[in-house]
């Protein structure tokens, strides 16, 4: 089972049909754009995914699909997290693991609790979980920062955990990470602006929300920012940050959804809460989307 995760990982959106139920053509034909243009792994029912708002039977039926469609062509990470550390130690538990290489366990939302509860609900749950795990901090969306002291603190306390998906958007705690991690702890950019960033001071790549439609030209520029290429890998990051900046301006992946639809990929369907982006952004994602696609 696969434990490095380097490069391009994509954080998998998922498709509706206009009645509101998972569009499993449209899933299959982005699983295949994503493997024959670059991309290094996939992530699947992450918050891009808008599992949130999926049914546990839907869950199920789309990690299914997934892995049959994947055919083993690319490793699978999977969204597993929360807020109830009984209840993610109950999911994976219940979850068919077969095929997965690592979950991916966000930072506890809503409930604001401490540095020391974070360190105790990924401890437990790491007792638990038959495959690796890949923390996950995103204060922006939890309401709670996973500091680089503990990040570290697990990193050294169990090699159940293998890497953190870092979405702090602060480059000085990334870096402490990077300093005083284990040698085999991977530190990856949850934030796609920050990539080739990352990448250069020891970063392993990145799991990006843009890949979901620019797959060729973001694997391209994480691929030339680990080669040490960084004249393509800068050309590349200048061309796409308008694009990548816009992929957030209203939801996410409301942005990414727009310019997958302007591809002729998926529909342009969200649940609720969430809901397309404005027809004004929409046709400047449409132009940014057609221009670079050519690229």
């Amino acid at each position: 089972m696969r434990t490095d995760f380097s490069g391009a990982g994509v954080a998998l959106v998922t498709p509706f049909n206009t009645d509101g139920t998972v569009d499993y053509t449209a899933l299959e034909q982005l699983i295949n754009y994503q493997i024959e243009n670059g991309t290094d792994y996939l992530v699947i029912l992450g918050t891009t995914a808008e599992t949130a708002t999926l049914s546990p039977l839907e869950r199920k039926q789309v990690i299914d699909f997934i892995k049959e469609k994947n055919r083993k062509r690319l490793p699978l990470v999977l969204g597993i997290g929360g807020y109830n550390t009984a209840e993610v130690i109950e999911t994976v538990a219940q979850t068919d693991l077969e095929g997965i290489s690592a979950i991916l366990s966000v930072v506890p939302y809503y409930s604001k609790p401490t540095q020391e509860g974070i360190y105790l609900h990924f401890m437990a749950i790491a007792q638990a979980s038959p495959v690796p795990i890949m923390l996950y901090n995103v204060p922006g969306r939890t309401g709670t920062n996973m500091t680089a002291e503990t990040t570290l603190r697990l990193a050294h306390a169990s090699n159940k955990f293998i890497g953190i998906k870092e979405a702090s958007g602060v480059m000085i705690q990334m870096s402490k990470i990077i300093k005083d991690k284990p040698a085999d702890f991977q530190v990856i950019s949850g934030d796609d602006a920050l990539a080739v960033p990352a990448i250069a001071i020891g970063g392993a790549g990145v799991i990006s929300v843009v890949c979901n439609a620019l797959p060729r030209q973001l694997s391209t520029m994480v691929h030339a920012a680990q080669k040490g290429d960084y004249a393509l890998a800068s050309s590349l990051h200048l061309k796409l940050i308008d694009f990548t900046q816009n992929m957030f301006l209203e939801n996410n992946p409301g942005g990414v959804k727009a310019a997958l639809h302007a591809l002729g990929l998926i529909k342009n369907e969200l649940r609720l809460p969430l809901c397309p982006v404005s027809q004004e952004l929409y046709n400047e994602i449409a132009r940014e989307t057609n221009l670079l696609i050519k690229e």
